[in-house]
């Protein structure tokens, strides 16, 4: 018996090194892809002719980061659809200061991230309470009223037709493309280590059981309207980022249509998956515009078509089916190591 209770810690140390042993084996492999597309980006301008797929590069790298902020705020189980009117918040509040007092662009942007995530966390305060449909129609609502009152602020906001004459950054595309790379790559860094933190596991949690939740002292308010304030302000920042590169804010680039985009690139990418915004902006924006330009005009029902076969076949996304694929690879390797074991034995 004493032996017996001697060895069993040992087998489970080495069950728990081997289980150790085969997540990183797998995580290596997508880590070294991810190091070399990133690597790739880096290079990219050297071998780009043109600067209109500059541009598009830039909006990706935009809406990438928007996206995922949109992702971060689901994982507390809340269906944001004012994220475009966070974005907006954060282009305006960078875009006034520039135009009207002529503060510098490193000031400005700061300042929208932040007046992003104070209103983020103010404004999801009455919300927080809301669950399912009455959530994201209470936010529909919400981003109707801001962007109602952008465009009822007189000279200060340009109304309909936009605030102009916003100071840019750089006078060459390459700078925004590599500052836009640069806070993809720290907002999608901090998300990650936000999501899989010890308060991102709680606000799923919240997610899938609120009573649960509430039953081991997780509260659920505190912890939606930090997912809200969180993602709001990389919203507001790449919102910011984006008014200054444009020269103009805008409130129809940040109205619903926006917000629909946004979603839409993530559930296509796969919104259980933290690389699910980034690989549905590529196949909504990147492949479309680099590959199918001529077919612009026929863009919405390509879209459309996309969306339908993903919601019947792929409910987990492009993401989800790699997933998929690469796990019947596994199983099918470790059988393949059980027969040659057992033969050999």
């Amino acid at each position: 018996m004493n032996e017996v209770m001697n060895i069993s810690p040992a087998v489970e140390e080495s069950t728990a090194t081997g289980e150790t042993s085969r997540t990183k084996a797998r995580r290596w492999p997508g880590m070294s892809v991810v190091g070399a597309l990133f690597i790739v980006l880096a290079l990219l301008p050297l071998g780009i002719s043109g600067s209109y797929y500059m541009h598009v590069l830039i909006l990706t790298f935009v809406y990438v980061a928007i996206a995922s902020s949109w992702r971060v705020v689901s994982i507390s189980g809340q269906f944001n659809i004012a994220i475009g009117a966070f974005m907006g918040i954060g282009a305006y509040a960078a875009a006034i200061p520039s135009v009207w007092l002529h503060w510098p662009p490193w000031v400005t942007i700061p300042l929208g991230a932040v007046a992003a995530t104070i209103l983020g966390a103010a404004l999801a305060f009455p919300f927080a309470r809301l669950r399912t449909i009455y959530y994201a129609m209470g936010t529909l609502f919400l981003g109707y009223v801001v962007i109602n009152l952008i465009t009822a602020g007189g000279k200060t906001t340009g109304m309909s037709t936009g605030l102009g004459g916003v100071q840019p950054l750089f006078g060459d595309r390459r700078y925004y493309y590599y500052l836009t790379l640069g806070l993809m790559i720290v907002s999608m860094f901090s998300m990650y280590r936000f999501e899989f933190s010890r308060i991102g596991v709680r606000m799923k949690a919240v997610s899938q059981s609120h009573q649960v939740a509430a039953s081991v002292g997780i509260g659920e308010r505190r912890n939606r309207i930090l997912a809200v304030a969180f993602g709001s302000f990389f919203a507001g920042l790449m919102g910011a980022v984006y008014c200054h590169y444009q020269g103009v804010a805008s409130p129809s680039s940040y109205g619903l249509g926006a917000t629909l985009w946004i979603i839409m690139y993530v559930l296509v990418g796969g919104i259980n998956s933290f690389w699910g915004p980034a690989v549905g902006v590529g196949i909504l924006m990147v492949i479309p515009e680099f590959f199918f330009r001529d077919l612009k005009g026929d863009l919405p029902y390509v879209t459309a078509a996309i969306l339908l076969i993903i919601a019947f076949t792929m409910p987990e996304g492009i993401v989800g089916l790699l997933k998929l694929a690469r796990d019947r690879v596994f199983a099918r390797l470790r059988r393949k190591e059980v027969d040659l074991d057992a033969s050999g034995g």
